[in-house]
């Protein structure tokens, strides 16, 4: 099942009264606050699966930056791809992903060490002893490669056949029942700062093969084998979401280890209709309300954000639109009813507010823009823009500014940047242009900076 294909920061803008505001917003939204915030305010987190490639989508990566606060890579550190011949490793894919991660100041989740599936043919064809010790060795490898980059990760991988016994793979046959708690073992080792976790899909309720992982991690506990979680990847059909699902997140919990929704998406056969979308809607409430109920609960990932990113159609035929986004990037009712369980008060486009605040004071025509540095290390940063269009909507906008203290710019979203010197402008991309009049939209970037990082004046003007 694990097989893939794959902020907007809010200004506020001051109002004399309380009064009904009607919110314009930019493509792809239909919440005051992104999932990753929402989810963060109750102590969790929300992320999606990203593959390299989808990087180079430029506006499913700006989704993924203004939604999702960690990042699991969907195959790039699976061991095809980071040892595809027995000691010769290649990273260059999962670091592009930790990358666009990190310049979208998303965690990142690692995904996959031990796995029957996506493991070359020169290991399965290892004898029993070789094959143990390419296993220590690649787990070595790879997690010392993303030490500290890492949060955690996905250490064996769908070892529990539907029944509740191991699953007959080449690691069961040869390396027999021992070979998941010395994955653990060796994972720890590799990476002391790392959550372990084992993984799995039809684990959700309460049945054999959740069962079979439960004695599982009952004995590793009882044994002193270091397993700090359980994921559990939710590949559910629309309607279908066990009604056990928190009881058993629950159990898991009390053993003493973390639990996490780890591949969610909902399927439903296609075409869908409002019926479907809507229940759709109640199954992905009903997941964030499972884990909201349970304190161990630490997350939710689902596998992908948006249809076209999806990898349902490809292995279920006549099956797909399973995930919180369109295949155009819009919020389908299952983004909102996410929203909303985790406590958003805003999800419709009208909303009352009674704020006074005032962050930026746009101008009666044409644009505003402000700027704030919302992270910051040794010798960088990373910086938000929000532009605000004034009272009337505009078309396309221009943000331009000069840093003062020698810093420079080495990736953005949402915004095409140009440098001549200190002087930096940023340009709307094509699908965040139009800005309703009171509305707003975003963009970010990364960049380089000494002992001072000063933020600079902004000039805005439409286009």
């Amino acid at each position: 099942m694990t097989s893939t294909t794959k902020r907007l920061g809010a200004v506020a803008v001051a109002l004399a009264s309380t009064a009904a505001l009607t919110l314009v917003l930019s493509p792809a939204a239909s919440a005051a606050s992104p999932l990753r915030d929402l989810a963060a305010a109750k102590g969790r987190y929300f992320g999606n699966a990203m593959t390299a490639g989808d990087f180079n989508d430029s506006a499913y990566r700006a989704l993924s930056a203004r939604e999702a606060g960690v990042v699991t890579p969907g195959n790039e550190m699976k061991w095809d791809a980071t040892e595809p011949s027995r000691g010769s490793f290649t990273f260059t894919r999962g670091d592009q992903v930790v990358a666009g991660a990190v310049a979208a100041n998303q965690k990142v989740r690692g995904h996959t060490l031990v796995w029957h599936s996506q493991t070359p043919a020169w290991a399965q064809n290892l004898s029993a002893g070789d094959l143990r010790s390419a296993m220590v060795n690649h787990i070595n490898t790879v997690m010392g490669h993303y030490k500290g980059k890492v949060f955690a990760w996905d250490v064996v991988n769908e070892a529990f056949a539907e029944n509740g016994t191991r699953r007959q793979s080449f690691w069961q046959q040869k390396l027999g029942d021992g070979f998941i708690a010395e994955a653990f073992r060796a994972a720890r080792a590799a990476d002391p700062g790392a959550k372990l976790y084992y993984n799995d899909y039809n684990t959700d309720g309460i049945g054999a093969k959740s069962d079979g992982v439960y004695n599982m991690v009952k004995a590793f506990k009882q044994q002193g084998v270091p397993i700090d979680g359980v994921g559990f990847q939710a590949h559910l059909i629309v309607g279908q979401v066990p009604s056990s699902l928190r009881q058993n997140l629950q159990r898991f919990a009390d053993l003493g280890v973390d639990v996490a929704i780890t591949e969610l998406d909902i399927r439903m056969k296609t075409p869908s209709d409002s019926a479907k979308l809507a229940q759709q809607a109640r199954d992905y409430g009903q997941v964030v309300d499972a884990c909201l109920a349970v304190a161990r609960c630490v997350g939710i990932t689902t596998w992908g954000l948006s249809d076209n990113h999806s990898w349902i159609p490809g292995v279920f035929p006549g099956e797909g639109a399973a995930l919180p986004f369109d295949g155009n990037l819009q919020p389908k009712p299952a983004y909102n009813a996410m929203s909303t369980a985790f406590g958003n008060p805003t999800t419709t486009t009208t909303t009352t507010t009674t704020t006074t605040t005032t962050t930026t004071d746009p101008q009666p025509t044409g644009c505003a823009a402000t700027y704030r540095v919302t992270g910051q290390w040794q010798g960088g940063f990373q910086a938000e823009v929000t532009v605000s269009a004034g009272a009337a909507a505009i078309r396309g906008w221009a943000v331009s500014w000069t840093f003062a203290d020698g810093q420079t710019v080495s990736s953005s979203w949402n915004a095409a940047l140009t440098t001549q010197g200190a002087v930096v402008t940023a340009r709307n991309a094509s699908y965040n242009g139009d800005v309703a009049a009171g509305a707003s939209t975003a963009f970010g970037f990364v960049g380089t900076s000494t002992s001072r990082n000063s933020p600079p004046s902004l000039s805005c003007t439409t286009t």
